[in-house]
């Protein structure tokens, strides 16, 4: 029997209440059978002008109700608050949880059946997944795709060329001129990051997971193919009303496995920790910290994109996009895992085929052996911390140094390039009130830059320490995530000048080499955590934000609510 669509609770009314809906409805010259038994498909877009990735979305959204119309649907496109990662302050992640909350609400309190998720910066597409797990119903993505490759001095650039010339600038290396000529050649076409940043490694958790139709991944914005594929999108969430697909169908605990271990062979971004394991809290599976460095290891790093390789996204997809980078590591991955297409993973990856091996390597001969994320533990990160090993310096791995500690970020500003900084090659940088509470949003100011006098010097790389988060285009041996974070008074707080920290990624370890007795006495002196924020927004998530190793979700978010809704409006 075929099940009953939802949007008929609206339109399917008879009567006043049945009226309200459609004749409201009809005054954008909708005809009366678009509401007779069609599933209404909702397009959740982050449009926004102040979002330059996803600037596009609007033109992309008309090739997704052409979908939509095909297979007999009626679609309804819908704004929520959108993310954009280069413009908004403090930080975007601030905002992950509130617009997860305005999906979960406009998806539910509407008439929809099934919901098409068109997300591409940073933290739209976590926002969006969020929120469409909480409430259950069939939900695809489609992402809207990396830029083409920048271009400088007849070299490729990218996005994480960006922290490799402010280096050289403050080294005089580069001058302002070279700079903003490099500016003009980095953003050619519309589309996020042309690297393996948060959006680039976003688009490939969700086509991992199976949220996605093969090929999601990699597609560049300004290619044609982007509009097909979601024109067939549309096409397909309409199948998947009817066959009532949702996502508690397809994020299966296995699922999960696959995401953690395709992040490593692409070198992801160290922010698809935290979002992971937020989606994870809103379906119901245990998912810990731990079970990032489990299912990482072994797995090598086989996508030679930049930041821990050399090439772009663009070029992934001409070798063969993400399909051919989970062709070449299938033996890994749990390969009868549904995705949204109605086939297995094992299935959409049969006509797959790498075409370019500088770019997707094999696993028998991969591009580095270090990936994915190693997980830290130790009495600096109790409960845990994370380093990226293909992004990093291999001399650095196994490091003890003397702290040099930055209160906060503005600390960090003031003192950095100071001449009398007390600081060596050997130091280790610790930034600290930078986690989800203390900034608040867990900013991603990470990868701090060096020091002046060591970039004088020709140092290019230092062991950095913080309780933030870093770009997913960023790279160097950086530890981030550090938890509890300074302004739970965790461990970070502790830490002074001249302490020695000890780091060792073999042994998995992340210590403050200071007897327990003295850091007891340290621990005595703290205040109790405050709440700084009076009202709002901020106030709330300080309030009920969860620490990073739990995902930074809200405490009252864990779990979902379905898709029914509890009281009549009429």
């Amino acid at each position: 029997m075929e099940k009953k669509l939802r949007s008929q609770q609206w339109f399917g009314k008879k009567g006043k209440d049945g009226f309200i809906y459609r004749a409201w409805m009809k005054n954008q010259g909708i005809p009366a059978d678009e509401f007779q038994g069609k599933p209404v498909i909702g397009i959740c877009n982050t449009w926004s002008e102040l979002t330059p990735c996803n600037a596009h979305f609007r033109e992309l959204a008309e090739s997704v109700k052409r979908g939509v119309i095909e297979a007999g649907g009626f679609p309804v496109e819908f704004p929520v608050m959108s993310l954009g990662e280069t413009l908004i302050k403090p930080t975007a992640m601030l905002y992950r949880n509130l617009v997860s909350m305005d999906v979960e609400e406009s998806i539910r309190a509407n008439p929809i059946d099934g919901v098409v998720l068109m997300c591409g910066c940073d933290k739209t597409t976590p926002a969006l997944v969020m929120g469409a797990c909480s409430v259950d119903i069939p939900s695809i993505v489609v992402s809207g795709g990396a830029m083409l490759t920048g271009k400088f001095q007849g070299k490729n650039i990218g996005t994480s060329d960006i922290w490799r010339f402010s280096e050289s600038v403050r080294s005089g290396i580069m001058t302002e001129e070279e700079l903003n000529l490099a500016e003009a050649g980095m953003c050619r076409s519309r589309g996020h990051c042309a690297v393996m940043g948060t959006a680039s490694s976003m688009a490939c958790m969700v086509e991992s997971l199976g949220l996605s139709l093969p090929g999601n991944a990699a597609i560049p914005a300004a290619d044609a193919s982007r509009k097909v594929l979601a024109q067939f999108s549309g096409r397909r969430i309409v199948d998947m009303v009817r066959e009532d697909l949702k996502p508690s169908d397809v994020l299966v605990p296995k699922a999960f496995e696959n995401a953690i271990k395709v992040n490593a062979a692409i070198g992801g971004s160290t922010n698809f920790v935290i979002h992971l394991l937020a989606i994870a809290g809103r379906v119901g599976i245990e998912l810990t910290i731990d079970d990032f460095d489990k299912h990482s290891a072994g797995i090598p790093l086989i996508a030679n994109l930049q930041p821990s390789g050399e090439h772009f996204m663009e070029d992934l997809y001409y070798a063969g996009g993400l399909p051919a980078v989970m062709k070449e590591m299938q033996r890994f991955l749990n390969a009868e895992c549904i995705t949204v297409n109605g086939r297995n993973i094992g299935q959409n990856l049969e006509r797959a085929q790498t075409l370019n091996q500088e770019v997707i390597a094999s696993v028998e001969s991969p591009f580095k052996l270090d990936s994915g994320v190693a997980v830290l533990k130790g009495n600096l990160c109790p409960e845990g911390a994370i380093i990226k090993p293909s992004a990093a310096n291999p001399r650095l791995m196994q490091h003890t140094g003397r702290a040099v500690v930055f209160e906060n970020i503005e600390d960090y500003k003031l003192r950095i390039d100071d001449p009398e900084l007390v600081v060596d090659a050997d130091s280790v940088l610790v930034l600290k009130n930078t986690g989800p509470k203390g900034y608040p949003g867990m900013p991603e100011v990470g990868n701090m830059g060096l020091p002046k006098k060591m970039l004088d010097l020709g140092v290019t790389d230092m062991v950095r320490i913080s309780d933030g988060r870093m770009s997913g285009t960023g790279f160097g041996t950086v530890v981030l995530h550090v938890s509890p974070e300074t302004a739970e008074n965790g461990t970070i707080a502790l830490v002074k000048d001249g302490d020695m920290i000890e780091l060792d990624v073999a042994g998995r370890r992340l210590s403050l080499l200071v007897p327990d007795e003295e850091l007891d006495q340290r621990r005595a002196l703290l205040a109790d955590p405050v709440n700084q924020f009076k009202r709002g927004y901020a106030r709330l998530y300080v309030e009920h934000v969860e620490q990073a190793h739990l995902g930074a979700d809200f405490d009252f978010l864990k779990g979902n609510s379905g898709s029914e809704v509890l009281r009549d409006s009429h």
